[in-house]
C-alpha cells in the first residue's frame, strides 16, 4: 500500500476542499437533504468527524480506543448515532473546523506511527496506510454526498491514487458484504488518472478486465454513482458482476445509487 504520510498528506488537502464547500454555508444549507437517506450536509461532516476522531484514537493511544470499542453499542446503526451526536450538537460555525480539526489530528498522528507498526480497528489492526487510505474512502464518499447535496463541483485530481489502490486491494469487500465467495480469477485494472496518466493494476494478461476513468472507479466502489452512469468497461463475467457489487468498505453494503440518478453528472477533474 501507499506511504502513511503520502496517504495523510493527500487526505489533508482534500479535506480543504470540502471545506471549501462548507465555508459561508447557511442554515438552510446545513440541513439540505444528502443523496445518502435520512442524511443532512450537517449529518455528513459529524459522520467525518466522529470517523477521523476514532483514527486519532486508535493511532495515538491504542489501549483508549480498545477501551472505547469494548462499550461500543453492538447495533452499528445505533453506534454510529451515539458518535455523531456530540458533533451535531455543535453551532454549525464551530462543526465547520472542528470536522477538519479531527481530520488532522488524525492524518498526523497516523504519520507518526513508527514503520512496521499496526493500528487497531474495527475487524483487525492496520497498517497506517491502510487505515489512512480508508480515512481517504470516507472523506471520497462523504464529501461527494456533500457535494451532491449543495450541487457544487468538487474538484478531484491525482491525489485519489492512494483511494485507487485502496480499492484494488479491497476487491474482495463487496462479496463479503453479501456473503458470496470471490472468485479466484485475477483482475486487470487500467484506469486512467484526472491527469490523463495510465495506472494499472493487475496481471496484463488477466481475463478478468476493468478499464475507464480511475475517479468512475472510486466513485462506484463508494457506492455513490451506479455503474450504468459511469464510463468503466467490464470484460469477463466476474468483472460484469463485480460493477454490480463493488465497495471498498465492510458492513454492509447499503442501498447505494439507482440506475439514471446521477446520469450525465459533470465530474470536475484538477491538475495532478
Amino acid at each position: 500500500m501507499n506511504d502513511t504520510l503520502a496517504v495523510t498528506s493527500a487526505m489533508k488537502a482534500d479535506g480543504v476542499k470540502v471545506q471549501h464547500l462548507l465555508s459561508g454555508l447557511d442554515a438552510a444549507g446545513w440541513a439540505s437533504p444528502t443523496p445518502a437517506p435520512g442524511w443532512t450536509v450537517a449529518d455528513q461532516v459529524a459522520h467525518l468527524a466522529a470517523t477521523f476522531q476514532r483514527a486519532w484514537l486508535a493511532a495515538s493511544d491504542p489501549p483508549a480506543f480498545a477501551e472505547v470499542m469494548r462499550n461500543a453499542k453492538p447495533d452499528l446503526e445505533d453506534e454510529v448515532a451515539a458518535v455523531m451526536r456530540p458533533y451535531l450538537a455543535l453551532p454549525t460555525d464551530e462543526l465547520v473546523d472542528r470536522w477538519y480539526d479531527e481530520l488532522l489530528r488524525a492524518a498526523d498522528a497516523l504519520a507518526a506511527v513508527p514503520e512496521g507498526e499496526e493500528v487497531p480497528w474495527l475487524v483487525n489492526p492496520l497498517p497506517p496506510a491502510v487505515l489512512a487510505s480508508g480515512g481517504m474512502m470516507e472523506l471520497f464518499a462523504h464529501g461527494q454526498d456533500i457535494a451532491d447535496a449543495l450541487g457544487k463541483p468538487l474538484e478531484r485530481t491525482d491525489r485519489i491514487a492512494p483511494l485507487v489502490g485502496f480499492v484494488v486491494h479491497t476487491r474482495h469487500f463487496g462479496y463479503l458484504a453479501r456473503q458470496e465467495t470471490p472468485p479466484e480469477d485475477d483482475f486487470r485494472f487500467e484506469l486512467t488518472a484526472p491527469s490523463g496518466t495510465l495506472w494499472t493494476f493487475g496481471p496484463p494478461d488477466a481475463p478478468q478486465r476493468i478499464e475507464g476513468p480511475a475517479l468512475d472507479l472510486c466513485l462506484l466502489a463508494a457506492r455513490r454513482r451506479h455503474h450504468a452512469d459511469l464510463s468503466l468497461v467490464a470484460t469477463g463475467e466476474h468483472a460484469a458482476h463485480w460493477l454490480e457489487i463493488a465497495q471498498a468498505y465492510r458492513g454492509p453494503a447499503g442501498a447505494g445509487r439507482q440506475p439514471g440518478q446521477f446520469a450525465g453528472a459533470p465530474t470536475t477533474p484538477g491538475p495532478a
